[in-house]
């Protein structure tokens, strides 16, 4: 199983560099960035770098570890336009990324940018379509669709990504339409969860490539889940019945090896970790937690 380390989008770009770098020198595999504008919360007011040319920027100066979103939101950019940002920032980053992809969720950015936001269902039709956007000018010398939302005419892209396929991920659970999509387009997957909900998100998945006769281990699998690794077990117990509405993993060093241990005998390739619960910036104790993780609880999920 690999191991991946998502930080806090509001950093600077030198705290996300420094982060990229530590994660890059200490065993990590991936580093993601999440592709928002500003925060879910009535107080907008915080810095947020925008992702992908936060992405271009790491592709150049953090070395060997895999890079991705987490997730594009498809509401935000033309896909064409992303199938272009996306083999451009392959290139510089040697053939290491990971385009992440998503139907967009995040109402007030829509809002306050003017981007249109459609309903739940319109933005899942526009999401299927981008898909077949991206893998057909991937894969044709030039592209043509008349899609209902997209329309290309013989529009080429040169040059193609570094990578001979450069994965497209989808990220979100829903299980009727994301989960579908997901089965007939996608090289990886992700979702927030426990391994409870991965084994439940995982078997639903299965289904759909079984529907389209695609065989279901062709898609990699990844989760997300806070991170609480702490030897001060009054702690623990206050975080695991705290009620938060994101799934967490909580624990000392023989506990967290107990869960990482279960995602990876559920079939989960991979675990994103974000930093999130680990302090402000580049800090000692955050790069004290992430070393302690990789080095001590990473290795029963290898």
């Amino acid at each position: 199983m690999r191991f991946s380390f998502w930080p806090q989008p509001t950093q600077d770009f030198e705290t996300m560099k420094t982060l990229g770098q530590h994660v890059a020198a200490t065993g990590w595999d991936g580093m993601w960035i999440a592709d928002h504008f500003m925060p879910n919360a009535e107080d907008t007011s915080a810095p947020w770098p925008e992702a992908w040319t936060t992405m271009g920027a790491l592709a150049a100066t953090v070395p060997d570890i895999r890079l991705g979103t987490l997730v594009t939101g498809n509401t935000y950019r033309h896909p064409a336009v992303l199938a272009k940002m996306a083999a451009t920032v392959d290139h510089i980053s040697g053939g290491r990324l990971v385009l992440g992809l998503g139907a967009g969720w995040q109402e007030n950015e829509h809002a306050k940018y003017g981007i249109p936001f459609y309903s739940v269902n319109e933005r899942l039709r526009r999401l299927e379509e981008a898909c077949q956007v991206i893998k057909g000018l991937y894969n044709n010398s030039s592209f043509s669709m008349n899609g209902r939302f997209y329309q290309l005419n013989d529009a080429p892209l040169e040059p193609k990504p570094a990578q001979n396929n450069l994965p497209l991920l989808i990220g979100g659970g829903g299980e009727k339409v994301t989960l579908r999509i997901t089965a007939q387009y996608a090289d990886e997957w992700n979702v927030w969860g426990t391994v409870d909900i991965l084994k439940h998100k995982m078997a639903i998945l299965d289904q759909h490539c079984e529907k389209l006769g695609r065989d279901p281990a062709e898609i990699q699998r990844s989760a997300v889940a806070l991170l609480f690794l702490s030897d001060d077990q009054a702690f623990i117990e206050k975080m695991k019945s705290s009620g938060a509405a994101q799934p967490m993993i909580c624990g000392n060093v023989e506990e967290l090896q107990g869960i990482i241990a279960a995602y990876r005998d559920a079939g989960v390739d991979e675990l994103i970790v974000p930093d999130f619960t680990m302090g402000g910036g580049a800090t000692a104790e955050k790069k004290e937690i992430l070393d302690r993780f990789i080095k001590e609880v990473a290795p029963a999920g290898r």
